[in-house]
């Protein structure tokens, strides 16, 4: 498989008798799967008795110890998020999605007023999110900053919408669900297929302003690649899922010769007659179906998207190397999978912490020039390290 890790790349020296003298800087966790374990369980107790709204305070407890264990040469990370300000946020932001999920129930028309309007207000959502996580982010003391434009948000996200908004215009044409107008069906299939063909752009176009726009004192970054890098690797990760999808069949098809075979031999059980029965191996065989068919692609997709995002992301004075290996992914995700179905959940603290160590221990932030100075003159040039006011007033952090 082509690996997408890009080729080394480093900022031109500037000219001048004394060079540029590179360094990488380290990341790594030092957390553990049973002490996560302890802060997982009290969280999801407390946020199970208060109905969802001790969730603020459980995200800041976990990012907390996650960051707390980060370290990027050998200073920790911090997070600095008040949960009372993120309850704010997380109600505006459920109470959103309610309405929206309400209007749908009433007629087609009200589905795409909720519709209009959610994609009205869900990019300055997203945008405040984003610098709500980052002003509240510190590392040697120096808070991150986020500096997308609303204008920028808003061309990021709303080509996101355009499909749904387009099945839904069609929609009000649809007076009976049951028995839809003979147009209906070839245009919904023009409308999903011209949806695969602009999703990786779309991924792309929000990626780009994500990273576009992460700053810490006067760095800025910038994704230094363009759509094709994207619509490639979403072409081969089809191959791979159509690979994966044919395998798991050709498994499954072998394993049901095997089973009437063996039932043959013996007579017809009374298992093969009861109907309930057979519903739940049906049942059971199309999840696996499903479960194995994605086992694959899933891996292979957070591999490689890191890999090109985060390889792609560089700024004037530092660069980023991503070397996730889709094997190790692959080991792991399987791994985990087995052990929280063994243990029935409880696994997933440990399941967790390993995939994170991963992922993030494979980046490597490359600096160019003395890293104290750099960071003393960031601190200097250092902006309101409390955000924007719309992120800090609602606290709204969706989770990006």
């Amino acid at each position: 498989m082509q690996d997408d890790t890009p080729a080394s790349w480093a900022p031109e020296a500037a000219p001048g008798p004394t060079a540029v003298r590179e360094r990488a800087l380290e990341i790594r966790f030092t957390g553990s799967g049973s002490e996560y374990f302890r802060i997982w369980v009290v969280n999801l107790l407390l946020s199970i008795v208060t109905l969802s709204l001790y969730r603020p305070w459980a995200k800041v407890r976990r990012l907390r110890y996650f960051y707390a264990n980060t370290l990027v040469d050998g200073h920790a990370l911090d997070f600095h998020g008040d949960p009372r300000k993120m309850l704010r946020g997380y109600l505006l932001a459920g109470l959103m999605l309610l309405s929206y999920s309400a209007a749908g129930r009433f007629s087609p028309v009200a589905a795409l007023v909720a519709l209009l309007i959610l994609a009205v207000l869900w990019p300055a959502l997203l945008r405040a999110s984003m610098q709500f996580r980052l002003a509240n982010t510190s590392w040697r003391g120096l808070r991150f900053q986020f500096s997308g434009t609303l204008d920028g948000a808003y061309r990021a996200m709303l080509p996101l919408f355009i499909p749904a908004i387009a099945l839904g215009i069609l929609g009000l044409g649809v007076t009976d669900p049951a028995h839809p107008p003979s147009w209906y069906l070839p245009y919904f299939g023009l409308t999903m297929l011209a949806t695969l063909a602009l999703m990786p752009l779309a991924w792309w176009n929000f990626k780009r302003f994500q990273h576009d726009n992460f700053n810490l004192g006067q760095w800025r970054t910038k994704l230094a690649t363009g759509p094709g890098s994207v619509y490639g690797l979403s072409l081969r990760l089809f191959g791979v899922w159509i690979g994966s999808t044919v395998a798991v069949m050709v498994i499954l098809v072998i394993l049901g010769v095997v089973v009437g075979a063996v039932a043959g031999v013996g007579g017809r059980s009374a298992w093969m007659h009861d109907r309930g029965l057979m519903g739940v191996l049906i049942m059971a065989a199309t999840l696996l179906f499903y479960f194995l068919a994605l086992i694959v692609p899933v891996p292979y997709a957070i591999s490689r998207s890191q890999n090109l995002i985060w390889g792609h992301t560089r700024s004037d004075e530092a660069w980023f190397l991503s070397t996730l290996s889709f094997e190790a992914m692959l080991k792991l995700t399987i791994r985990n999978w087995l052990l929280m179905v063994v243990t029935l959940g409880l696994y997933y603290p440990f399941a967790a912490v390993a995939s994170y160590r991963l992922r993030v221990e494979s980046i490597t932030p490359q600096l160019a020039g003395d890293l104290d100075q750099v960071v003393a003159q960031s601190a200097a040039h250092a902006s309101d390290a409390s955000g924007d006011a719309a992120g800090d007033l609602f606290g709204i952090d969706i989770g990006l």
